[in-house]
């Protein structure tokens, strides 16, 4: 009967043991429970991000100086058109603004499939910066899981985020990783 309750007690004193540790690990994981990070911070902290934009930017501005030169064009077709005008015949006078709705509307459609939703530019960027963003996201996430945390929040252009500790912010840690 002693060696009954001698045995009880043991396991009692190891229940208690182990229930401590997990109280213990369940303590720091709550303390370890979020993590701040400023993604604009870390991807303009990676330098294949900041060529990737670069050369898209370039594209942009390339594609944008064309479609202002052909507007510009337009612009000097419908001024040529207005001084015409008085001496031009209902025909001719149609056929010049047909010329110059039409070449509106050519520009107007290579705009579109150069900065649209599903245009060129757009289609640049994501095949650009795709890659980086999975590399800086795979790098949040390993990092989160590493050190047990239980949320990432995001402060870059995030309105809601009012509040957080600055040992929370983890930023830093994570371009050294990037940028190594």
């Amino acid at each position: 009967m002693k060696t009954k309750i001698f045995l009880a007690a043991i396991a009692t004193v190891f229940c208690a043991a182990a229930s401590a540790q997990t109280a213990k690990t369940s303590a720091a994981t709550s303390a370890q429970g979020g993590m701040v990070v400023n993604s604009e911070k870390i991807f303009k902290a990676v330098p294949e991000y900041n060529n990737a934009v670069a050369t898209i930017d370039n594209l942009a501005s390339s594609r944008q100086k064309s479609i202002d030169d052909a507007y510009a064009a337009v612009e000097k077709m419908y001024n040529e058109y207005q001084s015409q005008r008085p001496y031009l015949n209902e025909q001719q006078r149609k056929q010049k603004e047909d010329a110059i709705i039409s070449r509106e509307k050519e520009i107007t459609k290579f705009q579109q499939d150069t900065f649209g939703p599903e245009g060129e530019v757009m289609k640049k960027r994501v095949e650009a910066i795709k890659p980086i963003q999975d590399k800086v996201f795979k790098a949040i996430n390993d990092y989160a899981k590493a050190g047990n945390y239980t949320i990432v929040i995001d402060q870059a252009n995030n309105a809601t985020l009012l509040y957080f500790a600055p040992g929370a912010d983890r930023t830093d840690d994570l371009i050294k990783i990037l940028t190594k």
